[in-house]
């Protein structure tokens, strides 16, 4: 007979590519999931994975009960979510993971909100700017702010948000205000690496991608902005980051008399399972606390 740790060994196993990472995402010991998994594949009468010095991969049999597992797993979590819902709370380990960011802006209080309503919960929330891999690396759901072309995840959206044209008023003084995408194309940019195509703005033709000369090329929205602050040139950021800036008059949002490209955030969750009370009661959660319109978008 099939034995709940074996399964719940076996998935953590192949999701986090090595039995000591497995141990760890479940806490506990090596030995002790090791043998769970061992278990498993004992009570089959087959080999699920193949284990070598570099790697693990599935064989036949793993890769045809894998889904199956996981819809197990999937199924017994909502019922322990369930059974808790009716006592009046949620309860158990929830991993999230989100953009550094933005978590540090506008995770923090969200969050914390959510967690006095559910006190029970023990949440993982590990922020990092790359796309994870929700369903790889172990994650109940992920936020992303950014088009969700992934078909292997369902996608709840949580916000809307402008991106716009910001720049210090010592910057604007020194090299002039731009009014047009000509002007645009002249100036220093403050750019995001992990986008070529990043600067799009919405015209009667269709989108028009501009791109300037860079000053600084960086991967993260906080020091964007801090380059902005100090004057080194013009960036497109989200006005979750700049909002502030704005109202205070530290940047000046620059109107070239066409949109820049919007984005969306969004809480994502892997296709194959369905989505637990937690997660949903955390999409719920976000969504009010951020609004609608968000709060960054009807400040001032």
């Amino acid at each position: 007979m099939m034995k709940l740790d074996g399964i719940a060994a076996f998935v953590a196993t192949v999701d986090a590519g090595s039995i000591s990472e497995a141990a760890r995402r479940l806490g506990w010991s090596k030995s002790v999931t090791s043998e769970r998994l061992a278990e498993l594949e004992r009570s089959l009468g087959t080999r699920l994975v193949q284990r070598t010095t570099r790697k693990l991969s599935l064989t036949q049999d793993g890769d045809s009960l894998l889904p199956r597992a996981r819809r197990i797993l999937a199924e017994v979590d909502d019922a322990a979510v369930e059974i808790v819902e009716r006592r009046g709370s949620l309860a158990g380990p929830l991993r999230i993971s989100a953009p550094v960011s933005f978590g540090i802006l506008h995770l923090g209080p969200a969050i914390c909100a959510f967690l006095a309503k559910h006190p029970d919960l023990e949440l993982s929330l590990e922020l990092d700017d790359r796309f994870v891999d929700a369903a790889a690396d172990g994650f109940d759901a992920v936020i992303r702010h950014g088009p969700v072309v992934d078909s292997r995840l369902v996608a709840k959206r949580l916000a809307v948000t402008r991106r716009t044209l910001v720049a210090s008023p010592s910057y604007l003084e020194r090299a002039g205000t731009p009014t047009s995408l000509d002007d645009l194309q002249r100036h220093r940019g403050i750019l995001y690496s992990n986008r070529d195509t990043d600067w799009r703005f919405a015209g009667a033709g269709g989108w028009t991608v501009v791109r300037p000369s860079s000053c600084v090329r960086v991967n993260n929205g906080l020091i964007m902005r801090d380059a902005a602050l100090a004057g080194h040139g013009i960036t497109l950021l989200p006005t979750f980051f700049t909002y502030r800036d704005i109202a205070s008059g530290s940047l000046r949002h620059i109107d070239i008399g066409m949109e820049a490209e919007g984005a969306e955030l969004f809480v994502c969750y892997p296709l194959a399972r369905t989505p637990s009370a937690k997660v949903s009661a955390l999409v719920n959660s976000l969504r009010a606390a951020f609004g609608d319109p968000p709060y960054w978008e009807s400040a001032g």
